[in-house]
């Protein structure tokens, strides 16, 4: 009789399209369901976390199956939905599974072996004359370790790659290797005290304090021990040290002398504080709005909110949570960046307390698993969960509202790197897997969803005024080329914004200064031969920060001392060209003495808490006039502004993109909406050389369906996305000639297919990156064409080119959907 055999098919979190089978015994066969993590053998020795996507009894016909090396979980970690959801963003975005899983999974989920060196018993006497010096220096160090990573063997040779030197010692048989797992993820505990039971009768109790009476500060903790245990069940020693100032040797002592009893337990890392409030009421314009979006969900299950800048779309969004989570299910509030989390979690944790949990880059690994879990076990600590782009691929099991916030935000869109989704449209999706409904909401709606509610594809609700019937803010174009010509300019600033900062700081009043450029200057130029410093890495200058003396690439990092004289032809007469907030601050600093001025950009904004310091201090009025680039743009909400300056909005007209002027509109619009959110009308001043420019004519006027009409218009002419869908295809290399060469040979097996649909090869505006060559080819696909057979022709020519040997140093990226 024959025993039967069974199998696993795994993902792994490599950039490998198929699926891997394992063996596995019939126990654990029956164990293991999908979304079980393994750890399993993978090339000639190492060992890595894969994900259990199927259990059944064919053993592969290529290749002989290994068997799994153990079960890592009790219960699936990846729920069937979730999956599910991976699957389609792997198909539709044309990346792998393994990918996706990489993508969403916290790396210390992750787990990989590690591989351990150890000297072997043979010894020889001429060891010296067989290994290099490098070599012989790890030998050593195993005389006093017994064992060593290989993390650790880096630091002792002092080099990075010291592979060369253990190969010669394992060709030697003096050392030998093996593999050993390490789990990442450690729950955090934390350290309480208690009384011994030596001390539980009275009698006891009153000789142990007469005891301490001659050691001073051993009383002294002890009576503040009974007095947080009549507050507290379990007393932390951490509040035993702050209430009495003891140092960690006298706690010791009390352990010591048997008076205390240390015990730990696992705690959250992540814990969040707020209370349940009454939620507001609505004014009569959000309550038509609120009931038309639950009218409209009775037909559509997606459905548009577009609400104008302070028209109170947050408020809501949170009566709507509450109808949700009234039903039982799961909330996702989906942000573009973590600076708008900052304010949002404050607002909602008022609302709904403990209930909120919040998942973004910033969180460490051993944080976001913590969140997973709860989102997994549908804990009441996570029954709302507010994240940035990531949290979309969380474990929802019960999801029965997402919001997706200023949905129109490139932020949403991920480019590097894959998988290259975008989080609205993924989540649309999400929300179709879990019969979930799906608000998005904006002031300024992206094109897509705006087009797709004139198609009837998405329900619209309007919501036209501002909340307290505020005006919207006045919008004045300032002419800089006519201030120039007037020398009514003082450094970047015209009179009328000078003036107009003034009368806001006699009022008491903030100001916001928007400049979509970070450093001090993005170009040094030489003055006698023209000459402008750039980066040897990049086809770009580099850009002058001020506030570290350096000049900095802000495509590959690189960077250098500010330099004194000219590289070129050895002149000191260098000039910086163009400005930056750190220009923009040094100006405000001299223009405006007494006022309290600070920046938000990447540069200030990079710590932990980096957004929420900043966040707080403007809305405190420890800053008076806040610059930034384009994360103060982002549904920010600050009460006190009256005034907001563009210092520049000509940068954002001539980008080469096709979706230049949309994103001018939206950005300007939004920045705009920071003032005025008040009683008091707001203003708006906004510097160009071009006040005639449409664009610019319909923010001053508030114009978004205008806009709309003229930008869909020019879409259907030139054939671009929401009309067309567009794939963009990326080639990159060292070579810029195989790049050009290979590009070529793609353009021209997509050309014989698709024909006029296919642009390019082209240089982006930015070639050369990393010292790596780029060229693009964009395909328009027709709406009427299949993208399912598009896209497998696309696979087909990409499999024929990887297998072509002189064009396997060339990389392809396939950006579906290329906003």
């Amino acid at each position: 009789m024959t025993t039967k055999e069974y199998y696993i098919d795994v993902i792994l979190p490599i950039p490998v399209v198929q699926l891997f089978t394992y063996k596995v015994n019939e126990e654990e066969a029956k164990f293991l369901k999908q979304g079980f993590r393994v750890a399993v053998p993978f090339g000639k020795s190492k060992i890595t976390t894969a994900l259990v996507f199927n259990v059944h009894q064919n053993a592969p016909t290529v290749y002989q199956a290994k068997e799994i090396y153990q079960i890592l979980d009790e219960s699936p970690v990846v729920s069937e939905k979730q999956i599910a959801h991976w699957q389609w963003i792997a198909s539709y975005y044309m990346c792998a599974l393994g990918e996706v899983m990489k993508a969403a999974m916290p790396s210390a989920f992750l787990i990989s072996s590690e591989t351990i060196i150890f000297k072997t018993s043979q010894q020889q006497e001429t060891i010296e004359q067989q290994v290099s010096d490098e070599s012989y220096l790890i030998l050593e160090a195993l005389e006093h370790h017994s064992e060593l990573s290989v993390g650790e063997l880096a630091k002792i040779t002092q080099k990075k790659h010291s592979f060369k030197y253990l190969k010669q010692l394992l060709d030697a048989n003096l050392v030998s290797t093996r593999e050993e797992l390490y789990e990442q993820y450690k729950p955090k505990r934390v350290r309480y005290v208690k009384l011994s039971d030596n001390y539980s009768e009275e009698a006891e109790l009153k000789r142990l304090l007469d005891v301490l009476t001659k050691a001073k500060k051993q009383h002294e903790v002890m009576l503040h021990y009974f007095m947080l245990k009549n507050k507290e069940p379990h007393v932390k020693v951490k509040d035993l040290k702050d209430a009495t100032g003891a140092s960690s040797n006298i706690i010791k002592v009390l352990i010591d002398k048997g008076f205390f009893e240390e015990y730990f337990l696992t705690s959250d890392r992540l814990q969040y504080e707020g209370t349940n409030h009454e939620l507001k009421d609505l004014s009569e314009s959000q309550e038509f709005a609120f009931s038309s979006i639950k009218q409209s969900f009775t037909i559509k299950d997606i459905t548009l909110l577009y609400g104008v800048t302070s028209s109170g779309k947050t408020e809501i969004y949170v009566k709507l949570i509450q109808e949700y989570l009234n039903k039982g299910t799961q909330v996702l509030y989906l942000l573009p960046e973590i600076a708008l989390t900052t304010q949002l979690i404050t607002r909602l944790q008022h609302y709904f307390g403990e209930a909120v949990a919040v998942f973004h880059s910033k969180y460490s690994s051993n944080e976001r698993v913590e969140v997973w879990k709860k989102v997994l076990e549908q804990s009441n600590n996570a029954r709302v969960v507010i994240g940035a782009r990531s949290s979309v691929l969380l474990p929802f099991k019960n999801l029965g509202l997402i919001i997706v916030d200023e949905e129109h935000e490139t932020s949403y869109k991920q480019f590097d790197p894959a998988p290259r989704y975008h989080a609205r449209d993924a989540a649309i999706v999400l929300g179709k897997l879990h019969d979930a409904k799906v608000l998005l909401g904006s002031a300024t709606p992206s094109l897509e969803s705006f087009y797709n509610t004139s198609n009837q594809k998405y329900g619209l609700v309007t919501l036209k005024e501002r909340y307290g019937n505020v005006l919207m803010p006045d919008i004045q174009l300032v002419d800089i080329k006519d201030k120039h010509k007037r020398k009514k300019m003082t450094g970047h600033f015209s009179d009328t914004l000078i003036k107009a900062i003034e009368e806001a700081l006699l009022e008491n009043e903030q100001v916001i200064l928007f400049q979509n450029r970070r450093g001090f200057s993005p170009i040094l130029e030489c003055n006698t031969c023209g000459n402008a410093t750039q980066c040897p890495n990049c086809d770009v200058s580099l850009t002058y920060h001020q506030y570290k003396n350096q000049l900095r690439c802000h495509y590959c990092g690189y960077q250098m001392a500010m330099q004194l004289s000219c590289l070129s032809c050895g002149s000191n007469e260098l000039d910086t060209k163009g400005f930056g907030t750190e220009q923009i601050e040094l100006e405000v600093s001299k223009l405006f003495p007494d006022a309290k001025a600070s920046r938000m950009d990447h540069d200030t904004t990079k710590g932990k808490y980096g957004y929420e310091k900043i966040i707080h201090a403007f809305e405190s009025h420890d800053i008076d006039i806040l610059i930034g680039t384009q994360m103060v743009t982002k549904g920010l909400d600050f009460r006190n502004v009256s005034l907001v300056g563009v210092l520049n909005a000509d940068n954002m007209l001539n980008f080469p993109d096709f979706r230049s002027h949309e994103r001018c509109f939206q950005l300007l619009q939004q920045v705009a909406g920071r003032s005025g959110r008040t009683k008091k009308r707001g203003k708006v001043l906004i510097q160009t050389y071009n006040p005639y420019h449409n664009i610019l004519q319909q923010v001053s006027t508030n114009a978004y369906e205008e806009m709309y009409h003229e930008q869909i218009d020019q879409r259907h002419i030139y054939k671009y996305p929401p009309i067309n869908r567009i794939i963009k295809i990326t080639f990159k290399g060292k070579d810029y000639n195989l790049v050009n060469e290979s590009s070529l040979w793609f353009f021209k097996a997509l050309h014989s297919a698709f024909g006029e649909h296919v642009l390019g090869p082209e240089f982006p505006p930015v070639a050369r990156i990393r010292n790596q060559y780029l060229k693009h080819i964009l395909l328009k696909i027709p709406s009427q064409q299949s993208i399912k057979k598009t896209k497998d022709y696309i696979g087909k020519v990409q499999k024929s080119f990887a297998a072509i040997s002189a064009y396997r140093s060339v990389r392809t990226i396939i950006n579906v959907d290329s906003y």
